[in-house]
């Protein structure tokens, strides 16, 4: 599918700084960036830094006095994602894994699965099928968990969410992916611009790895799994921050838009007791 998405973001700094952002669709064997434009208001020379992983296209560049800041991106995107049956998935033992998703399971600054480790093998650790226990925690976090806006800070984490029962996607993906590494099932965290999220922003959720695809979750159920555009993926919130700013730099407002640029989108939501998921190969 063809999406449109747009981030405009202002600034207002009292001194020089620097910002570094991470805004720019994911380039992927899947996720074509057909055409995109980022443009600062006043003019600053930017530099595009890529990590070795290839899950962040970070922009950085320096504000060298104090001024007000406007950034403007733009992007044509052709997605694709495929759904599967995963009924038939066995657990991979941790010793036949690959090299690459290790770090997955992992405890992670705001995705505290040591600490969750007990909860989530008393709720989750007699269902045998990997996709199932997946979808049965998120659906627990759907239904446990209230989604409520300016609830959590950018300090609170999946342990804080369990115990406060209310949070933002941002802790519905931690949470998410705590519990899954609980269950020494690789996940890591995404994030990206999401069609029909209203109101509109930047979106969190988090895949899991099944067999051998990265398969795709949400516990806010906000969006159509299909409809998300990624802009980046790592351990957690911190390895995907939006902005990084180091200096007297202040934010000061933020637009998003995600918007269909094709016919023929049909949504795909998870039902219970499915098992079929999402993957974006």
């Amino acid at each position: 599918m063809k999406f449109n998405v747009f981030a405009e973001m202002k600034y207002t700094a009292s001194a020089p700084g620097t910002i570094l952002l991470d805004i720019h669709a994911l380039r992927t064997p899947h996720q074509t960036v057909i055409s995109e434009t980022f443009t600062t208001d006043p003019y600053i020379k930017v530099e595009e830094l890529i990590n070795a992983s290839g899950t962040n296209r970070l922009i950085r560049f320096e504000i060298a006095e104090a001024s007000a800041l406007k950034v403007t991106y733009k992007a044509a995107i052709d997605n694709f994602c495929e759904i599967k049956d995963f009924s038939r998935i066995d657990e991979i033992p941790v010793a036949q894994m690959d090299l690459g998703v290790l770090p997955y399971l992992y405890p992670s600054r705001y995705c505290q699965s040591d600490k969750l480790y007990r909860l989530a093998w008393n709720l989750f650790g007699h269902i045998t099928n990997p996709f199932e226990k997946v979808a049965t925690l998120t659906n627990w976090i759907h239904k446990n968990v209230q989604y409520l806006s300016g609830s959590t800070n950018s300090q609170t984490s999946a342990f804080d969410t369990v115990t406060e029962q209310a949070g933002v996607c941002r802790d519905f993906a931690h949470l998410g992916i705590a519990l899954c590494r609980a269950l020494t099932i690789p996940a890591r965290y995404i994030t990206g611009y999401a069609y029909q999220l209203k109101p509109a922003d930047f979106h969190a959720c988090f895949e899991a790895y099944i067999g051998t695809d990265w398969v795709l979750f949400d516990a806010t159920r906000l969006v159509p799994l299909n409809g998300l555009v990624k802009i980046a993926s790592g351990r957690d919130a911190a390895d995907t921050a939006i902005a990084n700013i180091f200096g007297n730099v202040e934010f000061t407002s933020m637009l998003v838009s995600c918007g269909l640029a094709d016919e023929g989108f049909e949504p795909f939501y998870y039902s219970d007791g499915q098992l079929t998921g999402l993957s974006y190969p």
